[in-house]
């Protein structure tokens, strides 16, 4: 969801590629489901629509919660889930190779528009992406309150000793015990303007070069939950890895950080004739926060489901849809 400049670039040469060929793989959504709370009179029976997703965890979770909510108020559904990195999703909304996707506004905000200071207020950063949208062919539909941001972790075992609760909290403790501070941080946010760089001037941390180590990301929660080495480390505020190795995590007091509230993304011409997506995915938007997002993360990162039985189950369990 989050990258920089390297990343981007290869995630704009996978685009380009898919674009060239058409996006052309996928497979219909079979399940038999009916309407819940959402759907009810079928509106979209007769439609045909397909659903993408990214290529991680909860992107793939809220892809297949479009899919089947639109299943359930009577459309086809293609299932198109899963494309590598972001610009692959990005391109196939606009073009119309898909009519779906549940996006994060400060991706779109920096990375798809190109702005370099993010919005301090979500609502009204959402609102910016939505304006700037319009001329590109896509539709926003208003935000969850999940926002899968960054942020810093530390076990509760040693937030014990420290009681650490936000960022200013962290760079007070570096300034008055700098060896204090051990920061584990993947390669891409140790050299990012708004990763580790930026968090450091935005609030004076006093982290010495010997005190930054540097990992994958799936290794850093490791580290900071079960070792000395990192007393804290670079992750995903949704990350369902938070609850289940008992992490504590930072509130960015500041607001450095963007925020990467999940919204629905549509190509505008599928919106215009189907006006009714906003009332069939507005409700499960306004149900969807972080605490959520992590819950169903961990069911699939931690706990090996398949993410369409994760999507599935929930969907059922709110009312939101019926097994048929």
């Amino acid at each position: 969801m989050r990258y920089g400049r390297g990343a981007a670039a290869l995630a704009l040469m996978v685009a380009a590629g898919l674009s060239g060929c058409g996006l052309k793989s996928g497979s219909p959504m079979a399940d038999d489901v009916l309407p819940g709370s959402v759907g009810r009179g079928q509106p979209l029976r007769g439609a045909s629509l397909t659903v993408t997703s990214k290529n991680f965890s909860e992107n793939l979770v809220l892809g297949h919660m479009i899919g089947l909510i639109f299943k359930a108020a009577g459309a086809e559904v293609l299932d198109r889930t899963n494309l590598p990195g972001s610009l692959s999703g990005r391109e196939a909304i606009i073009k119309g190779d898909a009519d779906a996707i549940y996006e994060y506004t400060g991706t779109a905000w920096i990375t798809y528009q190109g702005r370099q200071k993010p919005v301090a207020d979500p609502r009204k950063q959402w609102e910016a992406v939505r304006d700037a949208d319009v001329r590109n062919g896509v539709t926003w539909l208003p935000p969850s309150a999940l926002d899968n941001t960054y942020t810093l972790a530390i076990s509760k075992r040693n937030n014990a000793r420290y009681r650490l609760r936000t960022l200013s909290d962290v760079a007070e403790l570096s300034r008055r015990d700098p060896s204090a501070v051990t920061l584990c941080v993947e390669n891409e946010f140790a050299s990012r303007e708004d990763g580790l760089p930026g968090m450091r001037r935005a609030y004076g941390m006093d982290v010495p070069a010997a005190g930054i180590r540097k990992m994958d990301a799936g290794i850093i929660y490791t580290q900071v939950a079960k070792s000395g080495s990192c007393l804290l480390g670079e992750v995903y505020t949704t990350d369902g890895r938070i609850e289940a190795m008992d992490l504590d995590t930072m509130e960015d007091d500041r607001h450095f950080f963007p925020h990467y509230n999940a919204a629905p993304a549509l190509h505008s011409a599928t919106f215009e004739k189907y006006p009714v997506i906003a009332e069939l995915l507005d409700p499960l938007s306004a149900r969807l926060n972080t605490a959520v997002a992590r819950e169903l993360n961990a069911r699939v990162d931690v706990g090996g489901e398949d993410p369409h039985e994760v999507a599935k189950e929930w969907l059922v369990r709110e009312g939101f849809i019926r097994e048929g």
